[in-house]
């Protein structure tokens, strides 16, 4: 009874995070504005050879009427990545410049990306931009995506606007483990809830956001989430907090380009920063384990029980987690079949949230790119 009481629970009364086209992004029309607001693009990129001339062309091919600097934050690359920024070839159609800087060396205090954005933010001042575009050196957008984006954020007066960026989900660990990982994003920060000015709930998906300079400035710049590893939902609690309006949708129309070919590589990405979701806390980490397993494992180990008010009980259960999983894994054109694999993944997730935990304890925690950004010995 415990597990259908949770799937009641969150398939009624949490947000309805789960019916994506409540917040999907790419239907949104554009307004003829009588004066566009200026942007700077701010791109960190530690090396990121592979995917940033395709980033670059897709940013200077912008179709947006307003003035749009665009500029490269090269962190100490080891594979070329800044030399490459520096000479991508401009295609027919560009029509924004592109400036590259290098950043300084990491300040112990900061994080990684963050200290880059920083740099970024410092390199822009000289065009007083009304808005800061953080976007990812592996995505991949639309030519109308800044267009949407500015757009939605003039008419509902937002100072922060995100889009969580279509990841690959094309080898047999992205179908079964990449759909959850938004399954789950949504779950934990609902859209609805982050629009709202009446929840606490913020969050934001770093690989594209908007954000107002005025709102960046009210929060006392990014020198106040300096030492956040989850960046990104910092950035949004703190705009909300200090009074802002936030609001994150989705997009196929922004790609990343970033493959995860293997099971390992998808478990680095969870374990990154997994432990640092439940704030480093072993009470919190035994609640989210146990609690993982009671929502997404035993409604399929009681549904084979042989007492028929015992299954039938979890067989509904798992029939509410198979309909609300299902609209994510058709925002990703998977085979429906995929969605009864939930508990699957979800087994996955907590074997990987333990390994962040004792990443952490070990002084490895939050490993990026070389760099780990987490306490050790915690």
């Amino acid at each position: 009874m415990l597990t259908l009481l949770v799937w009641i629970v969150l398939t009624f009364f949490r947000g309805s995070f789960w019916q994506l086209s409540a917040f999907a992004a790419d239907e949104q029309p554009t307004a003829p504005f009588a004066v566009w607001p200026g942007v700077v693009a701010i791109v960190p990129a530690r090396n990121e050879a592979q995917t940033i001339a395709q980033c670059l062309v897709s940013l200077v091919t912008q179709k947006y009427p307003g003035s749009l600097h665009i500029i490269v934050v090269d962190d100490h690359s080891e594979d070329g990545t800044g030399e490459l920024a520096r000479s991508a070839p401009q295609p027919p159609n560009a029509v924004h410049n592109i400036t590259v800087v290098q950043a300084d060396a990491l300040i112990p205090s900061w994080t990684g990306k963050l200290w880059a954005l920083q740099k970024g933010v410092d390199a822009a001042a000289t065009f007083t931009p009304e808005y800061f575009w953080f976007t990812d050196a592996d995505i991949v957008h639309s030519p109308d995506t800044l267009l949407r984006l500015v757009t939605r954020a003039e008419s509902q007066h937002l100072d922060l606007t995100s889009l969580m960026v279509l990841l690959h989900a094309q080898t047999t660990p992205e179908r079964l483990l990449i759909p959850a990982f938004l399954y789950f994003f949504l779950m934990l920060y609902p859209p609805n809830w982050i629009a709202s000015r009446n929840a606490r709930t913020a969050g934001a998906a770093g690989g594209c956001v908007l954000l107002r300079d005025n709102a960046l400035q009210r929060i006392g710049g990014l020198s106040t989430i300096r030492a956040e590893v989850i960046d990104d939902c910092a950035l949004a609690c703190a705009v909300k907090r200090t009074g802002g309006s936030i609001w994150m949708g989705l997009t196929r129309k922004s790609i990343s380009l970033r493959a995860y070919r293997t099971f390992a590589e998808i478990r680095d990405l969870i374990a990154r920063t997994a432990f640092t979701e439940l704030r480093y806390s072993r009470m919190l980490l035994l609640g989210a384990i146990l609690g993982m397993l009671v929502t997404y494992l035993l409604p399929v180990i009681l549904t084979f029980y042989p007492e028929s008010s015992v299954w039938l009980i979890s067989l509904a259960a798992w029939a509410l987690m198979t309909l609300t999983y299902l609209p994510t894994v058709r925002f990703y054109r998977l085979f429906p079949l995929w969605a009864l694999l939930l508990p699957i993944a979800a087994l996955f997730y907590s074997y990987a949230t333990v390994l962040s935990a004792l990443r952490c304890w070990l002084g490895r925690g939050g490993l990026w790119k070389g760099r780990s950004q987490t306490p050790a010995r915690l």
